[in-house]
């Protein structure tokens, strides 16, 4: 529940890049993602869920894990192993600004427009790679979320997510979720804020899944 790309993550605005292990497709000024956390890697390490799960029990909401058989390691994946919309999935997109690990959590269908970003934050979209993620965060690609994450980890929530009042993140593995409100996911993520860096919809993202 988390996206990812490959190597060199700054992109011209001009082209269209789709990164197949990353799951994460850049078209004019545009960063989607399919990916729930960072792209599904096999073997993730097993011990990332219990990272969350201790963060998320000292905070008092151990009892909104949410442990699958099914993968989550997609938007499509983990909506419909959790029965809900795609847009409820709130999908954590992994940054660097300079040497500075940042988390955006974000609407499952949400784009990230990249002059929009660089609006909010003054420096170019650079995306942490693949194989680089688990050593930024803590959390291996496929369970990306901001509980349990690693110290200096900064995390931030798109406006895109207000538009619902439960919301899905990753916990730490790809068959896991966490069970969320909007006040409960401020409280839990540490977030510095709310931050607008997604293309504006035209339509509210639950009905456009449908």
């Amino acid at each position: 529940m988390d996206h990812s790309m490959s190597d060199h993550a700054e992109m011209s605005e001009i082209y269209m890049f789709i990164i197949c292990d990353a799951g994460l497709i850049y078209k004019g000024g545009l960063y989607s993602s399919c990916i729930m956390g960072d792209a599904k890697q096999e073997g993730a390490d097993s011990m990332s869920i219990e990272k969350a799960k201790a963060y998320l029990e000292e905070k008092g909401l151990l009892e909104h894990v949410i442990e699958l058989e099914a993968s989550t390691a997609t938007v499509e994946d983990a909506a419909r192993a959790l029965g809900v919309a795609p847009g409820m999935i709130a999908k954590t997109m992994s940054f660097l600004q300079g040497e500075q690990p940042v988390l955006i959590l974000i609407e499952g269908t949400a784009k990230v427009d990249n002059r929009k970003y660089k609006d909010t934050f003054p420096t170019k979209v650079k995306m942490i790679p693949f194989d680089q993620v688990e050593q930024w965060i803590g959390h291996a690609p496929g369970g990306v979320c901001p509980f349990g994450v690693k110290d200096g980890v900064k995390a931030y929530l798109d406006e895109s997510l207000r538009q619902f009042e439960t919301v899905y993140p990753a916990a730490g593995n790809d068959h896991s979720a966490v069970r969320l409100t909007i006040p409960e996911l401020e409280q839990a993520a540490g977030a510095r804020g709310w931050v607008d860096v997604c293309r504006a919809r035209t339509e509210p993202a639950a009905d456009a899944a449908k």
